[in-house]
């Protein structure tokens, strides 16, 4: 069979081989560093007395990376992007190079920014926690959940072809709610749910400091909890197969199961399940500062203030960063809870 592929396909083989960044299809933009929720398993909120943020000089100056680089998608990462004072006029300037816009969002403002969300942005990927009580109990927001629905629905009344999904981080907190889970995603009337177990060991989601003992402890099942949650996970198998077989919940039953060896490896009961991917080849994540990392959870490899975003991902630095990287090795990426493992062949 005759495949034909096209020049910015061949050049994300060529990344794939030779580790110099030719196309950058994925960016991670942080535009600023607030959130509007208090989440127990996130210390972003912790931050908002001391705001860093982006502003439309700093994303005009990517422009030109982006067009070097290809880039097909900025996601607007947080926090709650939606925060940003000058949110659209960033959106704006990236649409000037019919770049593909999604928005990582608590939900509490979406109704608010609707219309703009529709009109000015590509996908929405909330944030859902459990059902009512739980999503609330762990935003440590009241009617979190209640205004979450609210701005789905407002998204959907004004285009019902608009994407919106969610994203569940499961931890101590949610681990016995799978199910209502999924169920409350197909209350809100989302279109898709995928699940990703809490990070508790990098510096990620500003915590300059790794978390002691007693903070994990809050989020990382206990040892006697592992055996619950791998039960949980059957039930949730067996009692929505139709919601895996037509994904509508994005991971296969394979990659739940793997959520308990997850939480299982830190009691010592197995190994960590070894990951495949590629993200330092094929994204880049910008903060609020500035600072460039290859994804979110390895150390800085620059800052668009002092160098442009593709010297940055194609430095000596950089590349050799990405040549000695094993992820099946490294102690970062084996304990990574949000792997990406995109293939060159995989439209944007």
């Amino acid at each position: 069979m005759n495949i034909n592929l096209n020049a910015d396909t061949l050049k994300r083989f060529y990344t794939l081989s030779t580790h110099k960044i030719y196309s950058l299809p994925i960016v991670i933009l942080m535009p600023h560093s607030r959130c509007n929720c208090r989440c127990v398993m996130c210390d972003i909120w912790k931050g908002n007395n001391n705001v860093q943020q982006l502003n439309e000089s700093d994303v005009e100056k990517l422009l030109d990376s982006f067009r070097k680089l290809n880039t097909k998608l900025v996601v607007m990462s947080g926090g709650e992007a939606l925060m940003h004072p000058n949110f659209f006029k960033l959106c704006d300037i990236i649409k000037t190079q019919k770049i593909n816009i999604c928005i990582l969002s608590t939900g509490l403002l979406l109704k608010k920014y609707a219309a703009e969300i529709i009109t000015k942005t590509d996908e929405v990927i909330v944030s859902l926690d459990g059902s009512r009580e739980a999503h609330d109990k762990i935003r440590n927001i009241p009617n979190a959940f209640e205004k979450l629905k609210e701005g789905v629905q407002e998204l959907k009344k004004l285009n019902k072809n608009y994407k919106i999904t969610a994203r569940c981080v499961v931890q101590r907190n949610n681990f016995r709610d799978l199910s209502n889970i999924v169920n409350a995603a197909h209350d809100i009337g989302l279109d898709q749910i995928s699940f990703l177990a809490a990070d508790v060991s990098t510096d990620a989601f500003n915590r300059p400091e790794l978390w002691g003992e007693e903070k994990i402890g809050e989020v990382k099942l206990l040892r006697d909890e592992v055996e619950i949650f791998k039960s949980e996970i059957e039930k949730l198998i067996n009692s929505h197969h139709l919601d895996f077989e037509n994904k509508f919940i994005a991971e296969s039953p394979e990659k739940i199961r793997r959520f308990y060896n997850y939480y299982a490896a830190f009691h010592g009961l197995n190994e960590f399940s070894q990951i495949s991917c590629n993200a330092p080849w094929v994204s880049a994540v910008i903060e609020p500062d500035g600072t460039v990392r290859p994804c979110f959870f390895h150390t800085k490899v620059g800052n668009i203030n002092d160098e442009s975003l593709d010297e940055i991902v194609n430095s000596e630095k950089s590349i050799s960063f990405r040549k000695n990287l094993d992820v099946k090795t490294n102690s970062i990426c084996k304990k990574c809870v949000c792997s990406l493992n995109l293939s060159p062949l995989t439209k944007l």
